[in-house]
């Protein structure tokens, strides 16, 4: 059985990952940041897939908490083929780069680029022991191309940084059947985010070129077609579900 580390598994984008994971017959290991509440209730809706899935409390900023994560997985089901890096944290207050704090400015790089550095580092050993694994990272639309970000700026250079790292990775692991690509969702927020494309589809949405919001169901899809066995050939790409959307530039004033 394939094993799938998922973090920030239980709300939001990550939830309708992780489902689509477990309807594959794969196993999970959910990380999940600190709601208790979520993951009883989670425990109980998942109940038939309780055999493939554990949940991991912890916390993507800190080192000693990967390692955590990692060594759950491994002990529980002693393998890892997919590394799903969904956590990633984000700052909603619009403020330019001389208005941040420097907790603030730390806490984005450390949880959206050194924390990828640490999963990877574990991780990938693993997977090339097994000559194979499934690598996804997380950015937005056109990161491959650095784009500034208006009031985005430590968002904006983790994620830049990381399309390069995916980039990295994906070169650096062929050899061993390790594939590495970055997803770029859309303009996806509140309940859109754990909501399915038909559900979607009945509510119109006049930002978005094809007339509806972005979902988590689209997410999944497109992650789990990456990380299909036959998906080899699609490595180091940086690949937008957005709708036709631009991201970047909808909120310039």
């Amino acid at each position: 059985m394939r094993h799938a580390i998922i973090t920030a598994g239980s709300k939001g984008i990550g939830r309708k990952v992780t489902e689509a994971f477990l309807q594959k017959g794969c196993s999970v290991t959910v990380n999940y940041y600190s709601d208790e509440d979520r993951i009883k209730e989670l425990i109980e809706e998942w109940e038939p897939y309780k055999e493939q899935l554990q949940f991991v409390q912890g916390n993507v900023t800190r080192k000693e908490d990967i390692a955590n994560i990692v060594e759950q997985a491994m002990s529980r089901f002693g393998r890892i083929d997919y590394l799903i890096n969904n956590a990633g944290p984000y700052i909603f207050e619009r403020k330019k780069l001389v208005d941040y704090e420097d907790s603030e400015w730390y806490e984005m790089i450390d949880g959206n680029l050194n924390a990828v550095y640490h999963f990877l580092k574990l991780t990938i050993p693993v997977m090339r022991k097994q000559r194979f694994g499934r690598i996804i990272t997380y950015g937005f639309q056109d990161a491959e191309h650095s784009p500034g970000w208006m009031y985005r700026s430590a968002f904006s250079a983790a994620k830049v940084g990381l399309a390069s790292l995916t980039r990295t990775i994906a070169l650096e692991e062929a050899e061993y059947g390790i594939t590495a690509n970055m997803v770029c969702p859309g303009d996806i927020v509140g309940e859109m985010k754990e909501a399915d494309i038909e559900a979607a589809r009945e509510i119109k949405h006049e930002q978005t070129p094809i007339g509806r919001s972005g979902t988590g169901e689209d997410i999944a899809r497109l992650i789990g077609f990456i990380c299909d066995k036959d998906s080899d050939l699609i490595t180091g790409s940086i690949i937008s579900a957005s709708g036709g959307i631009n991201v970047v530039n909808r909120h310039k004033k």
